[in-house]
């Protein structure tokens, strides 16, 4: 029997507080009492059954005095009960009762309510036993008849599952139920009619479709799915049917049911290769994604779209579709953009970047005008990378994106115009040939940026790029024109004592007295303090940055004028040009001083700051030729070289992606055998309905399809000992909502296990979902019990217990065994990720919790201590090895070591590791495991 129809019909809610009520209390409830009386006295027994209770007193009873009822709740709760009732004597005999109950039901089945009728039909699939359905097998076909179509449907199935477990009781049940399936309107009856002759008799199913096979698409939708199921089986198991049913398939894309399409779309691509079919099921797919609502079917079809871009075949008919794919974009779901954009990016070529640019572009300025969607900001920003990725794949491109682009550099979303600027920075070295266009857009946009960041980005492309005479004197100009008129304390102190009258000090409120650097006083009101902002508004940027205190700007702004001013002197010949340009720039950067160590800005300027502009204000008054290598060159290698190397890492991505997909076969390599390859080696020979079916039930774990030595063996642990009375060892699956384990449980007695129950409890954040059923063990037997823990934290956890029962027979209290910890690891929850330098800042400032580890270690290296606890903590460092960040989905890491050399070669590396996270949990157990894991054991 296959895991599909391994299936548990009845779930009971049992009150695990309640006591077992006696038997005498049931037999007299059973007997005399009222509807009501009885119908809980039945459900006691029904409990009682599946805890191992056999009380073969009462089944006379109920034959007797609760079967010839017509109350609906008392026939639902027989048919539980007559599915869970010992049917047979302990030599394996029919109960002489059964004949009654056979009896019983044969009236059921002539009912005159269909829903008794039906219900009778579906209780009968579960019977094994073949005395019992003998007598019924007239009645059941008499229901095929039924003039409710639900009636026939449950008379289809329970012919089928007869059919299939004893064949000699209606040997005839193909030629039956497609005489059926010729004459029925019923669409769900049809259905269930065609499932059963595609299982028992393949070709009678064949028969039906050829006759009917140019009106499927008139079909209802569930008689349809089945239909693609049969034609993908058929074609499976035989290729050369392929041109028979392939133009069904086709006219299958164009059903009204979305699911019809996606399984035609699937089974289409499994059974041709094609290029016309790829392209039907690649646009039936985007078709799909841009009608359904549903974001999850969407994101669910978008994978299907990526797993064909996989084969480098179908990729370059995907290609071709790419603008198609582009109309997803209309879905406001920004997880749908993100991956939509990233297949487009990945599908892109020569010959469609273009059009590509342009659709993007458009998006781009859409996303200007519209700012009521929480999202718009986060959807530009991936617009811009993907641009950005266009231009660096595509160069000829980036003349048309750049000017675009730039007008972001002025936005009030920071991301998105750290983006930008991160782009044009990498334009900038890479493209000679847009300098001057990039420095001109620059220029025109320098005076519009709002944010202190995104200027000082600006400020250091136009110092390090601009290389005229003219753009020099440009950038002077708008530094001039963005710090407004200089001295700036001067001008500040003007405008507070010209904008305060007399009449304001007094109704206002107690005037303040201010000593300037100078030493002179100067007075502020308390109303103007209060209401500054018309005085903020007209400021100048520049100004409005160094008046909030943020000096950093200001130090940024003394290196690009140190670098024009340099190259300012080594362009221009003129001894009084050069001396008036130089000292202009020394002039700002004394005034930026001065106003850092007045009173006027809201916070004062740093030494840090003060040591820059100060050591700037000296390189310039000497003007050596070695402090204008190392301003103007310099520089520029540093960024070249991080532009390479992060060139260069792309490229080997693409290169390992590009072997994975071109994976080749040699002639000398071993041969595959089917039994013993692993699932993905093979996908083309799986039966992907039954893989589907199983990926619902949650019976699949596509890490350990991918690796078939990475077994559920090396994941097993053992809960008791080997003499103990009762053996258990557990197989613990961790996902990152909850845990499944999955327990073994041995008798190793010669004695029948009553009420043996698992009892679990929890440490930490975890939670045990559901208490796993009591069961009665026969000697040495086994069973399986699934128990859930729903994890609420990524953190270190411990699942205790033991296991309980009485021995049949014994008047002895309950026995127990006592259960080894199962701990749960949090690695288990880490798995690595990737992130920009910018995420990485966001989120650590984002998550609230930290933990400080200091370093304690016998490594003596820096690089190689970095890659042991990289190890250790399944993370992964996010930039280059030199880095000291690491990143994970939910933890982040920032490694400040140092190797003390004043100590000698062999003296270990110290410094402390900072863990953020975003559960307390999280953090102080990812700070356990680095403590554990810091030393290097010698093995």
């Amino acid at each position: 029997m296959t895991a599909a129809e391994n299936v548990c019909y009845t779930l009971i809610n049992v009150p695990s507080d309640s006591e077992p009520p006696s038997e005498v209390s049931l037999k007299a409830d059973l007997e005399k009492g009222e509807i009501k009386a009885k119908t809980e006295a039945l459900k006691k027994v029904i409990i009682m059954i599946l805890n191992g209770e056999k009380l073969p007193g009462l089944l006379m009873t109920i034959i007797r005095f609760v079967l010839p009822l017509q109350d609906h709740t008392i026939k639902k709760l027989l048919l539980v009960f007559w599915e869970i009732v010992p049917k047979t004597t302990p030599d394996g005999k029919l109960l002489q009762e059964m004949i009654l109950v056979c009896d019983a039901y044969r009236k059921d089945l002539q009912h005159p309510n269909e829903f008794i009728r039906g219900s009778t039909l579906r209780f009968l699939c579960k019977l094994k036993e073949s005395e019992l359905l003998e007598p019924l097998m007239p009645a059941i076909r008499a229901c095929l008849e039924h003039r409710h179509s639900y009636v026939r449907r449950n008379a289809v199935l329970a012919i089928y599952t007869i059919y299939r477990n004893f064949e000699h009781l209606i040997p005839d049940a193909p030629e039956l139920i497609h005489d059926f399936l010729v004459n029925e309107k019923d669409a769900s009856c049809k259905r269930n009619a065609f499932m059963m002759l595609i299982h028992a008799d393949q070709d009678r199913a064949l028969d039906y479709l050829s006759t009917c096979i140019d009106q499927v698409h008139t079909f209802g939708d569930i008689l349809q799915l089945v239909i693609v199921e049969l034609i993908y089986k058929v074609c499976h198991a035989n290729p050369s049917e392929r041109a028979r049913f392939i133009r069904c398939i086709y006219n299958l894309l164009q059903s009204s049911s979305p699911a019809v399409k996606y399984e035609a779309a699937g089974t289409l691509v499994t059974l041709s290769s094609a290029p016309t079919a790829i392209k039907a099921a690649a646009q039936c797919y985007i078709d799909l994604i841009i009608k359904e609502s549903d974001n999850n079917v969407k994101l669910i079809v978008l994978d299907r779209l990526i797993e064909l871009k996989e084969h480098p075949t179908h990729e370059r008919v995907l290609q071709d579709l790419v603008m198609d794919i582009l109309r997803v974009l209309s879905t406001p779901d920004l997880e749908v953009r993100k991956k939509t954009l990233q297949l487009a990016l990945d599908l892109v070529s020569s010959r469609n970047v273009e059009e590509l640019v342009i659709v993007l572009k458009k998006e781009v300025i859409k996303t200007n005008n519209v700012t009521e969607h929480e999202d718009t900001d986060k959807y530009r920003q991936l617009l811009v990378r993907t641009l950005h990725s266009c231009s660096v794949r595509f160069p000829d491109m980036a003349a048309n994106v750049i000017p675009v682009l730039m007008e972001f550099l002025s936005d009030t979303n920071e991301a998105a115009a750290a983006d930008v600027l991160e782009f044009v920075r990498e334009a900038i070295q890479r493209f000679d040939n847009l300098r001057p266009l990039i420095i001109e857009k620059m220029l025109e946009v320098f005076h519009a940026i709002k944010t202190v960041k995104i200027y000082r980005g600006a400020l250091w492309i136009l110092g390090e790029y601009c290389s005229t005479k003219e753009d020099i004197q440009s950038v002077m100009t708008e530094v001039r024109r963005s710090l407004g008129e200089i001295p700036i304390v001067e001008n500040e102190i003007k405008k507070e004592t010209g904008e305060v009258k007399p009449e304001d000090e007094v109704s206002a409120a107690p005037a303040q007295k201010l000593v300037t650097e100078m030493g002179t006083y100067v007075t502020q009101s308390a109303l103007s303090s209060s209401r500054p902002s018309k005085k903020e508004e007209d400021r100048p940027p520049l100004r409005g940055f160094l008046m909030d205190g943020d000096f950093y700007v200001a130090a940024s702004l003394a290196t690009t004028l140190t670098k024009v001013a340099l190259r300012y002197v080594a362009i221009v010949q003129d001894k009084k040009k050069q001396n008036s340009f130089v000292a202009e720039a020394m002039l700002i950067m004394v005034t930026v001083l001065h106003l850092g160590k007045s009173s006027l800005p809201k916070k004062p300027i740093t030494d840090d700051d003060v040591d820059r502009i100060s050591l700037c204000l000296k390189v310039l008054s000497e003007c050596s030729p070695l402090m204008n290598d190392i301003f103007n060159k310099e520089c520029r290698k540093s960024l070249s070289h991080m532009l390479t190397v992060r060139l260069e890492e792309e490229k080997l991505s693409q290169k390992k992606e590009s072997e994975k997909r071109n994976v080749t076969v040699q002639a000398d390599d071993p041969i595959s055998f089917m039994q013993l390859t692993a699932k993905n080696e093979m996908t083309s020979k799986e039966d992907q309905f039954q893989l589907s079916l199983l990926a619902a039930m949650g019976n699949t774990q596509r890490k350990e399809a991918a690796d078939p030595l990475a077994s559920k063996l090396n994941k097993v642990t053992q809960l008791t000992g080997f003499s103990d009375p009762v053996y258990a060892e557990a197989y613990v699956h961790v996902n990152q909502y909850d845990i499944v384990l999955d327990v073994l449980v041995v008798n190793q007695t010669s004695d029948t296990l009553q009420n043996c129950t698992l009892e679990l409890a929890t440490l930490g954040d975890l939670k045990l979902v559901e208490k796993p059923s009591p069961l009665t063990l026969a000697p040495h037997d086994f069973a399986n019990i699934k128990a859930n823990v729903k994890v609420a934290s990524t953190e270190n956890g411990i699942i205790f217990g033991n296991i309980v029962y009485d021995v049949s027979g014994a008047a002895s209290d309950r026995n127990c065994v006592v259960l080894s910890d199962i701990h749960i690891d949090i690695m288990d929850y880490i798995q690595p990720a990737s992130c920009t330098d910018a995420e990485f800042r966001q989120m650590w400032a984002e998550f609230e919790w930290e933990n400080k580890v200091t370093v304690n270690t016998n490594i003596t290296d820096l690089n190689e201590y970095l890659q042991h606890i990289l190890k250790s903590t399944n993370m992964k460092c996010y930039t280059q090895q030199s880095s000291d960040s690491k990143s994970s989905k939910d933890a982040l890491a920032n490694v400040s070591i140092e190797k003390p050399i004043h100590l000698g070669p062999e003296a270990p590396v110290n410094g402390h590791i900072r863990i953020r996270a975003k559960s307390q949990g999280m953090a102080l157990s990812l700070g356990d495991k680095i403590n554990l894991s810091q030393k290097k054991t010698n093995i």
